[in-house]
């Protein structure tokens, strides 16, 4: 698809990305503003930068990522004192209309910092500017048409600093079909890392499509982890049939407490779960009978409560020692580890008591709850 066609009206896809993107920003800038409050004397500032934003509004008149974050902001005391946001679209026409569709947002002055709208491609000179100073807390968004520009340097010279993620959509399609394509090496081993993607290419060959994007999907989020990012989560995007997928949204960070939150609110995004285990995907076809009755023959839960009484065997340990301990590249939400937890307490499979000495109240199982394991 030409990419000015994809401004012509938001698909239901670009409405999710959005909202999650939004919905984290929300959340994350609450936390670290919090954070500031208690130490006055450091940087009392914290930052949005898509350095691929857009128009800022699609041609159906719905909005975009910028305009959502931008809106919130202005209706927020903390967030319109301290907000630094920075939009770059290398389409000179994109940054003119976004700093139209900006201006006409109600009561956009009232924002301390005025929104800095940049006209780079993005490459070298940006990763060396990001990579040369320190950043306030940043949320730093990458959706690239493709693939060019994005890179694991890219993402680490922001990360580098105190208080940054970074979420960025990953085109699962068009990666799939640059990894065989000699003309395209350079963006893809800035991508994976260069012996990475060697390596790579050998362990997709000869796949199956679904067992090649697990394949390429895990090699990206390891390749993060190397660059000394903890935590990596990805949401897939399928096509309107749910035959492929179209994308991925890539979240990343070094903090835990940033994971758990995109966690939940990726979960609530989902479009279907099993037994209350969140599928981590938009997929249209979820919405079929046909295909959610495929969905259930698997599971999940049921694997996690055999899995915990395996791990955490004759061991004694809180219930939110049990989730941070064993949560991570997991698809389990914490309400999925009170559910196992639950059945195997009702069925005398584990003990499990209060700090106060009372057991846990019926269809609850708090995070201060001590489990014994036989």
């Amino acid at each position: 698809m030409d990419k000015k066609l994809f401004f012509e009206e938001q698909k239901e896809q670009s409405l999710v990305k959005s909202t999650i993107v939004s919905k984290y920003f929300d959340v994350w800038s609450k936390v670290i503003i919090s954070t500031q409050k208690r130490y006055p004397n450091n940087s009392q500032k914290i930052a949005y930068i898509d350095l691929f934003a857009g128009p800022g509004r699609y041609k159906d008149g719905t909005v975009s990522t910028p305009h959502m974050i931008l809106s919130n902001a202005v209706e927020n005391e903390d967030l319109k004192n301290r907000l630094v946001t920075i939009f770059n679209d290398k389409d000179e026409s994109n940054t003119k209309e976004l700093e139209k569709t900006i201006s006409e947002i109600p009561n956009i002055n009232n924002l301390a910092f005025k929104p800095d709208i940049w006209n780079q491609e993005v490459g070298e000179n940006i990763v060396l500017k990001f990579e040369k100073i320190s950043l306030i807390p940043t949320l730093f968004f990458v959706d690239p048409w493709g693939y060019k520009g994005l890179s694991l340097r890219l993402v680490n010279s922001v990360l580098k600093d105190w208080g940054c993620d970074a979420i960025f959509f990953f085109n699962y399609n068009r990666i799939n079909m640059g990894l065989n394509n000699d003309k395209v090496l350079s963006h893809m081993n800035a991508l994976f890392g260069e012996n990475q993607c060697e390596v790579l290419r050998e362990k997709i060959n000869k796949k199956g499509k679904n067992e090649r994007e697990l394949i390429i999907i895990e090699e990206l989020c390891q390749s993060l982890k190397k660059y000394g990012s903890r935590y990596v989560l990805p949401f897939r995007f399928k096509d309107s049939k749910g035959n492929k997928t179209s994308h991925h949204l890539i979240f990343v960070s070094k903090n835990s407490k940033g994971y758990e939150i995109m966690k939940d609110i990726m979960a609530r995004e989902s479009t279907a779960n099993n037994q209350g285990v969140p599928s981590f995907a938009y997929d249209p076809a979820n919405f079929l009978p046909e295909q959610t009755l495929l969905f259930q023959l698997s599971r999940p839960l049921d694997e996690l409560k055999d899995k915990l009484l395996n791990k955490f065997k004759k061991r004694k340990i809180t219930m939110l020692q049990i989730y941070e301990e064993d949560n991570v590249d997991t698809p389990y939400i914490k309400k999925n580890y009170k559910d196992a937890l639950s059945y195997l307490y009702k069925n005398d499979l584990i003990y499990a008591i209060s700090n106060s000495g009372k057991p846990p109240r019926h269809g609850t199982f708090g995070d201060d709850i001590i489990v014994t394991f036989n």
